[in-house]
């Protein structure tokens, strides 16, 4: 099974958790000389394709404005400039301010790797409104995602199959059905989007970044990443570290760690957070429905888990709560403080037989909406990750390393460590150990590290200040719970990014907010 994404967690979940408990066209084509040239054609956005997650059309913008949408053309292979392109969808709200303090395009990627900016940006662009005076609000699908060229592997009935598995195997059986079915998903991968595959690195993403600040006529890009995105702007500044404008990197990877170690480090990450929501519940005047003690919510849940190893309990129908989807749903609630509510309610109703909340959480990490249609979000987290990474490993590997692993978490060590087979049998090399993202020259960019941060766990804003080098990276530190900091609403945060962002203000490195 995959690692957990690092994405931002979608506002849907609380929407529909919340009544339990109580883009644009894209395209390919022959090469059209110079792209830099190309005119977008702006027009009404879309309801969300299925690969986009669905539902509808954007909302209107507070002030009566509408988000806007178009396609840009860019190299299939950016090794053949001049070859065959694809479409990327973008999505844009156009500054509200005076036109004559305008800055240009704001760029948004929200994570995943394979989260759709189409659809993440209306969702939470509220929470930007500050940045709109001043900037257009952009974000897009990356090459692979949603409407951009998507990487397709299965069916919806197929990913039905493929997410009930167990990703945790205690015997050969077991483990022999994770590996054949783990190489059937990637087989489905090469034969449905052998094309793609080869071309959706992060340095193709960043190429195509600077292609798209080309096109809307910036000088330099100014940029939001948000958990990989931070990835995805650290590659870019590393490309082109003459063309930053005003960056900001938000729930930060590691640029420095290879995938045994990411996988490792958010083992660590997402047991904090779970030891803070134990701690949390505890801790409040009316009595915690889920334990006695912090140490009391753990055991339970880990009681849970182990009893729906044997027999799962009813979830969605006609699907069942299996231990492995229990923990993904455990996982995405502690990506946001906010979700913390729901955890309480579905472990309660676990506890009672009653898997539909838990389920519903692990739907949404996993890209299921209501209609049992997936998002792309897995196919595109998989193919972009597996060819960003060298390494590929293997069973017998990952059994000598769940020692560590299960020292780091009880809870979620061997998800996390057998979700490092995702790559093995895939059809493309990845590229490297890990990203480059040392950037000499480059703009100073506002590096935003949250100590309880599960995914991306809070060492790694300091490492990535390390690697951008001397002169470039700026730490902020929020002593806060989720994943990421702005979208806390923590003034302290939102002051620094926006002081940055709009007024060119760097704080001071070291600063730290609480």
């Amino acid at each position: 099974m995959p690692k957990p994404s690092r994405i931002r967690a979608a506002l849907t979940v609380a929407v529909v958790l919340s009544s339990l408990v109580a883009g644009c066209s894209s395209g390919s084509g022959d090469g059209h000389g110079d792209l830099t040239t190309q005119k977008l054609d702006w027009k009404d956005c879309p309801a969300p394709s299925a690969a986009e997650g669905g539902g509808g059309s954007p909302s209107p913008l507070p002030n009566g404005g509408a988000w806007q949408c178009a396609t840009m053309q860019a190299p299939l292979d950016w090794n053949d400039p001049k070859g065959p392109t694809i479409g990327l969808a973008l999505i844009r709200a156009k500054a509200s301010g005076d036109p004559g303090k305008r800055i240009g395009s704001l760029i948004f990627n929200f994570g995943g790797p394979g989260g759709s900016g189409v659809t993440t940006l209306p969702a939470f662009g509220e929470d930007y409104a500050k940045l709109r005076t001043r900037y257009d609000l952009v974000s897009f699908d990356p090459r692979g995602v949603g409407r951009s060229a998507p990487v397709e592997c299965e069916s919806d009935e197929q990913l039905d199959d493929f997410f009930q598995q167990d990703s945790t195997p205690d015997d050969t059986a077991e483990r022999d059905q994770l590996l054949n079915r783990t190489k059937q998903f990637n087989g489905a991968c090469e034969k449905n989007s052998k094309k793609v595959l080869p071309h959706v690195r992060t340095t193709d993403a960043a190429r195509d970044m600077d292609l798209m600040r080309q096109v809307l006529g910036d000088d330099k890009l100014h940029y939001f990443g948000i958990s990989y995105g931070t990835e995805l702007g650290g590659v870019y500044a590393h490309l082109f570290p003459k063309n930053v404008g005003r960056a900001v990197f938000d729930g930060v990877v590691d640029p420095t760690q290879d995938p045994e170690q990411s996988s490792l480090g958010q083992a660590q990450g997402f047991q904090l957070a779970l030891n803070n929501f134990a701690e949390d519940c505890t801790s409040k005047t009316t009595e915690c429905p889920i334990g006695d003690t912090p140490q009391d919510v753990k055991d339970r849940i880990a009681k849970l888990l182990k009893d729906l190893d044997k027999k799962p309990i009813p979830g969605i129908f006609p699907r069942q709560l299996t231990q492995t989807a229990a923990t993904n749903g455990i996982a995405q609630s502690l990506y946001s403080k906010d979700f913390w509510e729901y955890l309480t309610e579905g472990l309660e109703q676990a506890y009672d037989g009653d898997g539909r909340i838990l389920m519903l959480l692990s739907d949404s990490m996993n890209g299921r909406n209501e209609n049992g249609e997936y998002s792309n979000i897995t196919a595109a987290n998989i193919a972009i990750n597996c060819a960003d990474d060298k390494p590929r490993y293997t069973a017998d590997y990952v059994e000598q390393r769940l020692p560590q692993f299960r020292a780091a978490s009880s809870l979620f060590g061997d998800f996390l460590a057998w979700g490092m087979l995702s790559c093995t049998n895939w059809a493309v090399p990845g590229a490297a150990d890990h990203p480059d993202v040392s950037a000499p020259g480059a703009a100073p960019i506002l590096v935003v590290g949250n100590t309880g941060d599960p995914a991306t766990p809070y060492e790694g804003a300091r490492k990535m200040v390390d690697a951008l080098g001397k002169g470039v990276g700026v730490e902020l530190t929020y002593k806060g719970q989720g994943h990421g900091a702005y979208d806390s609403k923590n003034k302290c945060v939102q002051d620094a990014v926006n002081g940055y962002l709009l007024d060119g203000k760097v704080p001071p490195a070291g600063t730290v907010c609480s």
